[in-house]
C-alpha cells in the first residue's frame, strides 16, 4: 500500500510528464515542407524505375520496387552519401548540375523535370520554351471567333495568327516583312495599328511594361535582344523603357477608329494556349451596340 497522499502522487505526475513533454514544439518552416516533399517526389520517381529501364543488369529480388538510392547516384555520377541525404530532405546545397544530372537518370519528363527545380528552389537551366507554332486547332478558334477580331501572340508580342476581322482594323500583316509583325514594334514605328488605335500613346506605355515583364524571363535570348535593339531606336520607346515600370498580364478597354468603318470599342480578353503564361489569344469583343453592329460589318463578317 502507497504511503504517499492523493495530492503528492498528483504533483509527481505532473512532474513526470513534464520531463517527458517537450516545452516548445519544432516549427515547420517553408523551406522544410518544401526538402520533405521534394523527398518524397525524388523517392516516388525512383520507386517507378524498372532497372532494365536504364540498362542496369538484375539482381535477383528486392526489398523496395524500383531502383536502389545507389543506383540512382551512380546514373547521376554524384556520390551516394550526398543523394541518400537529398532523398531524406537534409539542407544541403543543390547544384543545377547536379539537378540536371538526376532529372535524367530518373527519367522526368519536362513537367517533372521543373517541378523538381522548383522544389530544390533552384532556375533550370533549360528550362521547356513555349512553343512559337500555333495548333490547327488554335487558328480553326479565331475563324470562329468572326464576326469579332481575334490574334494569337506569344510574350513577345510576336504576332502568330489572326482571322480576317483582325486584319480589317490593323490592316494585312501578311504583307510586312517577318521582323515587323510584332505589336511592340508596330506601336512604336509609323503603322496601321499606330493609326487606328486612338488611344496609342497611353495603350504602349502599359505594353512596354509587360514587355519588360515577360522579358525578365528571357533576356538573355537572341531574339528578345534583337527586337529590344530595335525598338530603342525609338526616342519614344527609349523614354519609357527608362522607367523601368512593369505589369501583369491583364485585360481591357481599347478604341479603334478604322477608315471606313468607324469607332469600335472593343473589350479584349487573354486566353492562354498553354499552361503557363506564354502564347495567348486575344479576342475583341463589342463594349456597346453600336460597336456590335460596326463588327457585323467588317470584310469577312457574316
Amino acid at each position: 500500500m502507497s504511503l504517499t497522499s492523493p495530492a503528492a502522487q498528483a504533483r509527481s505526475a505532473s512532474v513526470a510528464q513534464a520531463r517527458t513533454t517537450p516545452t516548445t514544439h519544432a516549427r515547420t518552416t517553408p523551406d522544410d515542407a518544401r526538402r520533405h516533399d521534394l523527398a518524397a517526389f525524388l523517392r516516388s520517381r525512383r520507386e517507378r524505375i524498372a532497372p532494365d529501364q536504364v540498362g542496369l543488369p538484375p539482381t535477383g529480388r528486392r526489398r523496395t520496387p524500383g531502383l536502389r538510392r545507389e543506383e540512382v547516384a551512380q546514373l547521376a555520377a554524384v556520390g551516394v552519401t550526398w543523394y541518400t541525404w537529398l532523398e531524406q530532405g537534409r539542407d544541403i546545397q543543390v547544384s543545377t548540375q547536379v539537378l540536371d544530372a538526376v532529372s535524367r537518370a530518373l527519367l522526368l519528363d519536362p513537367s517533372e523535370r521543373a517541378h523538381l527545380f522548383t522544389l530544390a528552389g533552384a532556375e533550370d537551366p533549360a528550362p521547356v520554351r513555349e512553343c512559337p507554332s500555333v495548333t490547327p486547332s488554335v487558328r480553326l478558334v479565331l475563324e470562329q471567333m468572326a464576326p469579332y477580331p481575334a490574334v494569337a501572340v506569344n510574350t513577345r508580342y510576336d504576332v502568330l495568327a489572326y482571322n480576317a476581322q483582325y486584319t480589317a482594323i490593323v490592316g494585312d500583316l501578311s504583307e510586312l516583312p517577318p521582323e515587323d509583325r510584332n505589336l511592340m514594334w508596330l506601336a512604336f514605328a509609323p503603322s496601321r495599328f499606330r493609326e487606328v488605335l486612338i488611344d496609342y500613346r497611353t495603350e504602349r506605355v502599359g505594353m512596354v511594361a509587360r514587355f519588360r515583364a515577360a522579358m525578365a524571363d528571357h533576356s538573355a535570348e537572341p531574339a528578345w535582344k534583337a527586337l529590344l535593339a530595335r525598338l530603342k531606336a525609338s526616342p519614344d520607346f527609349a523614354e519609357v523603357w527608362q522607367r523601368h515600370e512593369v505589369m501583369g498580364p491583364s485585360n481591357g478597354i481599347k478604341r479603334f477608329q478604322v477608315p471606313g468603318v468607324g469607332l469600335l470599342r472593343c473589350e479584349y480578353t487573354s486566353f492562354w494556349l498553354g499552361p503557363r503564361l506564354g502564347t495567348r489569344m486575344i479576342t475583341y469583343t463589342p463594349l456597346d451596340e453600336e460597336t456590335r453592329a460596326l463588327m457585323n460589318e467588317l470584310p469577312g463578317s457574316f
